[in-house]
């Protein structure tokens, strides 16, 4: 999975690498769009915990026939709310973008720009669902395999599609959207292939199933979406402290948003392969096993990113100079990545401890520290630090706000596990 999501967001870095030759304009109008694929990422990813646990737990506890009814049920249900979704930000993409604060101009650029990002938004979506569905079966190898294609078709017509080649002279911003738009499209191609080989969906029982799983369907999406919603919103009202700081600011922000996801690989990794086998614990009662893989995936989590963040920091001006396409953008950049980068290592801790709440019985209890990461930690830090220091002072802020929220959620997880209780709750409620 940590090669996947090397792939994966790889790709995403290296389209706003390309999008940055197009100049400062382009990298801006893209950046003020990720708070939005940030909220469709947040539904698409709280729906994949949920079903994502209930199977794993229903595995767990040898009920094989009510975990393929929850494998058709999670790909028809989630294709729906997420083209509900999807149109809903088109119609309101005005209002949206102007309260976020684009000018006229970059809200030009960003419309030719939305639809077929929203599509590949969609395409990406039902993608997702699918590999939470070999997650929760315990296949984390053909997801993995299946980002590294899709980066590498996106790899190769990324430049293509934007910059065009012999005659043709490219679509310019929006042949990135739709290049990930085709990348996603071959990948459902083939995931579709391989999902009709396994006995892993149901026919029958659809309706009697979606009604018996409902109310713990809800328990666990309910707090999960709520908490995959608030860093889009949080990255929304981040970005408009930003934007007061000038369009090389936020051109820089974007950038570095994107090295941020690249730079939590093995987190987000963790995030996706851990709860599946957290969730057979749980359904199991063996509590002893889930004690042993916290423990571990904590360990492994502050060593890889404490020791990646001082070397990003230590290598930040020549990043920079890699990724941003004018001096300005790349003098921010790289104050950024010195402070965000060894901060994660404190942010991987609470993201673990948010991802193993939803898996193992306390979808509350995570979401309320999900939201006091941000915003009882990471925004008042950031805006606080905006207001003394410039972007110096925001990237400062943003980096103590990280450690304050890592050292919380390791008390707080502390304090769950060592509870003497230690029978599985049901599926809607906390132990």
């Amino acid at each position: 999975m940590a090669i996947g999501v090397l792939a994966l967001l790889g790709f995403q870095l290296v389209d706003s690498a390309f999008i940055a030759r197009l100049g400062t304009a382009p990298l801006a109008a893209q950046s003020f769009t990720f708070p939005l694929s940030f909220l469709i990422i947040g539904v698409q990813v709280g729906m994949g915990i949920a079903i994502a646990a209930l199977i794993s737990r229903a595995l767990g506890a040898e009920e094989a026939s009510r975990a393929r009814r929850l494998g058709s049920l999670v790909l028809l249900v989630g294709m729906a709310v997420m083209a509900c979704l999807a149109l809903m930000l088109w119609v309101l993409q005005a209002p949206i973008f102007s309260r976020l604060g684009a000018d006229v101009a970059t809200r030009e650029l960003i419309r030719g720009y939305w639809a077929p990002q929203l599509l590949a938004a969609w395409l990406g979506a039902l993608l997702y669902f699918g590999y939470s569905l070999f997650r929760a079966h315990g296949d984390t190898w053909l997801p993995g395999k299946m980002m590294v294609m899709t980066s590498l078709v996106n790899l190769v017509l990324d430049p293509l599609l934007i910059f065009g080649f012999g005659p043709w002279s490219g679509l310019g911003l929006p042949g990135a959207a739709w290049a990930t738009a085709v990348a996603f499209t071959v990948g459902l191609a083939v995931l579709g292939q391989r999902l009709r080989q396994c006995d892993w969906l149901a026919r029958h029982g659809l309706g009697d199933e979606l009604r018996r799983s409902a109310p713990g369907f809800a328990g666990i999406a309910g707090p999960a979406m709520v908490s995959q919603l608030m860093p889009p919103l949080a990255a929304m009202l981040a970005i408009s402290v930003v934007a007061s700081l000038g369009e090389s600011a936020v051109a820089a922000w974007g950038l570095a948003s994107r090295l941020e996801t690249l730079s939590l690989m093995v987190v987000l990794a963790m995030t996706m392969s851990l709860p599946p086998w957290l969730g057979r614990c749980y359904g199991a009662g063996d509590w002893a096993q889930i004690h042993r893989l916290m423990r571990l995936a904590l360990r492994v989590v502050v060593a890889w990113q404490l020791a990646l963040g001082l070397l990003m920091a230590l290598a930040s001006p020549w990043a920079a100079q890699l990724l941003a396409g004018s001096p300005e953008v790349h003098d921010d950049l790289a104050r950024l990545i010195r402070f965000l980068l060894p901060s994660y290592a404190a942010l991987g801790v609470c993201m673990l401890v948010v991802s193993a709440g939803n898996a193992l019985g306390w979808p509350m209890r995570a979401m309320l520290m999900s939201g006091a990461r941000l915003f009882a930690f990471y925004l008042p830090c950031l805006w606080l630090g905006s207001r003394l220091g410039g972007l110096t002072g925001l990237a400062a802020g943003a980096a103590l706000g990280n450690l304050m929220a890592g050292v919380a959620a390791w008390l707080v997880l502390r304090r769950i596990l060592a509870s003497p209780r230690r029978r599985p709750a049901s599926s809607a409620g906390e132990w």
